[in-house]
């Protein structure tokens, strides 16, 4: 027999021997039931992840990290405030636009949208806008040629087709003879774009040339502000102090949090949530496994009294039942981990599968974002899982191990 001998006599209680069937059965379903939480938890984070991260990509690739304007909003020495913010480190490229609530009709119907000013060469390197394009091109919005791209869904309701002449009304009005007119222009449609976020992109938002914009917003050659794209965009938040602080009073720096930082603050807080309570399937697995080792304790009693008369000292037999317990979490974790991260990198396939086979459409992405499911395997993650199943293994071990240690071998042995 090999050292330490606890090791080897809690090994050895892990396998079934005559009439110990039934009880390694039961260790077998904790073993299984502990395997099943970790899989589950897995898989649920790993989705949650894959919604957050495409979530994430599809609002980042319409909206600037960090937006600089002023108090008054606008900017009239715009070139000076641009290369003051390139000097910071944490900014890759800025570009100036123009922004503006506006009606836009077309064919006798009216829809309200935002109407941003921007120049088609420095945006691609703000967002995404350019290969969101899904009819004509971006570069088309030429200067003094008024052209304008509209969202798909924008498009779709005013019924309007590349090259349609769409009305622009803007909230500022013009003094005639014949009294106060709303002030409107009429652009091309020249592009439409699809963004499909989820947040409303192509049905509020319009592009034109930044140089016609300045003409229908009457402000010259001032513009509405600086967007910037910086290298870490969780970080917008200590750049965006950073700006206002070098920029000086008289200045308004935002960010995408302000925008949509609650959605995700709530989908973070949702994914930790989701984590604690599937822990609970975990705890119902380790639950069966303090009922397992009692049984088994009850079971050896007669073993426990032997050994204890051979000298074996309390904090063996407890280590005895310790080990016996641990093997079952450590096997049940590792098989929980293997089958876990399995299936996170392979849902998608599964249940595009699943919706081929049964003709069916679990995910829309007017609801979801996407219409597929989307998975994220983390390693944090799955060390995060593994830990908390082992932990709560081990403590499962604790009390029966101690009933084990504190057997009488002369009470255990009396009807034997």
């Amino acid at each position: 027999m090999f050292r330490p001998a606890a090791l080897f006599i809690g090994l050895r209680y892990t396998r079934a021997k005559r009439r110990n069937h039934f009880i390694s059965f039961i260790s077998m379903m904790s073993m299984l039931g502990i395997a099943l939480g970790v899989l589950v938890l897995i898989t649920v984070l790993s989705v949650m992840n894959g919604f957050d991260k495409e979530i994430k990509k599809r609002v980042f690739s319409m909206v600037p990290p960090v937006t600089v304007t002023t108090l008054a909003d606008f900017v009239s020495n715009w070139q000076e405030v641009q290369n003051l913010v390139k000097q910071n480190p944490n900014v890759i490229s800025t570009a100036p636009f123009v922004t503006g609530q506006v009606l836009i009709t077309n064919d006798g119907v009216v829809q309200p949208a935002i109407l941003d000013g921007i120049d088609p060469a420095a945006e691609k390197n703000i967002t995404e806008l350019p290969d969101k394009m899904v009819q004509g091109k971006l570069l088309d919005l030429k200067p003094g040629e008024f052209g304008i791209v509209l969202g798909e869904e924008l498009a779709d309701r005013l019924n309007a087709s590349l090259g349609d002449k769409i009305t622009v009304v803007t909230p500022e009005v013009s003094l005639t003879p014949a009294g106060v007119i709303p002030r409107f222009k009429r652009f091309i449609l020249v592009g439409v774009f699809r963004a499909g976020s989820g947040f409303g992109f192509d049905g509020t938002l319009a592009f034109v040339n930044l140089h016609d914009g300045q003409k229908l917003m009457q402000l010259g050659s001032s513009v509405s502000g600086i967007h910037a794209s910086i290298k870490n965009v969780y970080i917008a938040p200590e750049v965006s102090q950073q700006l206002a602080a070098q920029l000086g009073p008289g200045s308004r720096v935002t960010n995408w949090t302000e925008q949509f930082g609650a959605f995700f603050h709530a989908v973070s807080l949702e994914k930790t949530m989701m984590f604690f309570i599937l822990l609970l399937i975990i705890a119902v697995a380790v639950f069966n496994l303090v009922c397992t080792l009692m049984m088994v304790v009850n079971d050896k009693e007669s073993d426990i009294a032997i050994l204890r008369t051979f000298g074996a000292t309390p904090k063996m037999i407890m280590a005895t039942f310790m080990v016996q317990g641990a093997i079952v979490g450590v096997v049940g974790t590792l098989m929980g981990v293997a089958g876990g991260v399995a299936l996170a990198f392979n849902v998608t396939a599964l249940v595009d599968w699943i919706q081929r086979v049964f003709n069916v459409q679990f995910l829309s992405s007017s609801v979801y974002f996407v219409n597929y499911l989307p998975s994220d395997p983390q390693a944090a993650d799955i060390i995060r899982i593994s830990i908390a199943a082992l932990v709560f293994s081990l403590l499962a071990t604790l009390y029966p191990a101690w009933r084990a240690s504190r057997t009488e071998p002369v009470e255990a042995l009396r009807y034997e």
